[in-house]
């Protein structure tokens, strides 16, 4: 089952957390195993089975990243198993850039400049994820490359921003 239909919510990449999580909580009251205690052992495995597709559709869900790369795939972009090399060179330098500055804050230990370089990369992220919404929200859907092309670059910065939470980790415990 579409994990949109699952939670009763539309099909689009723009949601309410809070929404989301009642429903999840609702669902997962219903189909709970401990509520199955003296049921069958095949109802007890049903139960088991609906419980963890309920986690995997909230978990995909929850996340703005999982949640584009699950609507792209039901839209016949699977990104998952994909081995798709940029052709944006821009976008690799940029990348190649950022990888540097990285460096230099491991190596320097500036807090400041951590933070700044955080502050970039939550701002990256932003601006990513309004784009990719927006696309796959829009009433005249189509062809959906490009915002596949705009998936991959997000998946990039936020790599580098559990990159920067590591150095900022190391810094702390320093």
């Amino acid at each position: 089952m579409d994990y949109f239909e699952l939670f009763e919510l539309p099909h689009r990449f723009e949601l309410s957390p809070a929404v989301l999580a009642e429903k999840f909580r609702t669902l997962q009251r219903a189909v709970h195993p401990d509520r199955f205690g003296a049921a069958s052992e095949q109802e007890k495995r049903i139960a088991l089975q609906r419980s963890a597709h309920i986690n995997d559709a909230y978990q995909t869900l929850k996340h703005p990243l999982s949640r584009a790369v699950y609507m792209l795939s039901t839209a016949g972009h699977d990104l998952k198993s994909e081995q798709k090399s940029f052709s944006d060179t821009s976008f690799l330098f940029q990348q190649m850039e950022l990888r540097e500055q990285l460096e230099e804050l491991q190596s320097s230990q500036n807090a400041g400049a951590l933070f700044d370089m955080q502050t970039e990369i939550q701002s990256e992220i932003k601006a990513y994820l309004k784009r990719i919404g927006e696309a796959l929200d829009a009433p005249t859907k189509g062809d959906y490359a490009e915002v596949a092309d705009e998936v991959r670059k997000l998946k990039f910065f936020y790599k580098l921003a559990e990159e920067l939470e590591q150095v900022e980790e190391a810094l702390i415990n320093y």
